[in-house]
């Protein structure tokens, strides 16, 4: 195998991913480094102004990427900070296999608002405005690092709460059930009971 030839800050950063703003300090024209990295194999370039460092055991001539959750993730994490979005809805149930198959959309929750974004895979990225700290989530590591995924029983109140979220109910009602046989029932109906009674009573209707 190649070696990388990835400068050391980019491979650190969160994610392996950086905008060029984030450069500034270590290249006079930090595009026309990430560009490149990109020409050489060695970065993948997963939105606008955003590049992704390939892994260290990735041939440079090797074509690879991230899948459309984690691409997301890096790219909400090189715009809001480490372990501050959380990867929510129906793209925490792909995460958690509730989805079996690949879809081209996900949703991250982030503190502040931000406009959709399609990927250079062409994933749609929704983002919903909410208090992360007060989300039920759990650090999961991932080919890029370490990121926040809503749990299971988070996922599963979420979905139930807001299923047109992404735009795929029915992928959303599919997952729900997926997530009913294994998700813990008190936890699930204690993120529940706080927000709504209907939310509650959907919630216990749901489960087994």
């Amino acid at each position: 195998m190649k070696t990388t030839g990835v400068p050391a800050a980019l491979a650190a950063a969160p994610l392996r991913t950086v905008r060029p703003l984030m450069l500034r300090d270590l290249y006079a024209n930090p595009e026309k480094e990430l560009l490149r990295l990109q020409r050489t194999g060695r970065a993948v370039r997963i939105a606008p102004g955003t590049y992704t460092v390939k892994p260290d055991d990735i041939d440079p001539d090797m074509p690879w990427r991230p899948n459309p959750e984690e691409a997301a993730m890096a790219y909400a994490t090189a715009q809001y900070g480490d372990r501050i979005p959380v990867l929510y809805g129906i793209g925490a149930a792909r995460f958690h296999h509730a989805i079996p198959r690949a879809i081209a959309t996900t949703v991250i929750a982030v503190p502040q608002q931000h406009r959709p974004v399609v990927l250079t895979d062409q994933t749609q990225v929704t983002f919903t405005t909410t208090d992360v700290d007060a989300l039920d989530a759990r650090l999961e590591t991932g080919r890029l690092g370490a990121f926040l995924v809503t749990t299971p029983e988070q996922t599963f109140v979420d979905l139930i709460a807001r299923p047109q979220l992404g735009g795929l109910s029915n992928e959303a009602s599919a997952a729900v059930k997926a997530l009913a046989a294994h998700v813990d029932p008190e936890t699930a109906l204690g993120i529940a009971n706080p927000r709504a009674r209907t939310l509650a009573r959907a919630v216990e209707e749901a489960l087994p």
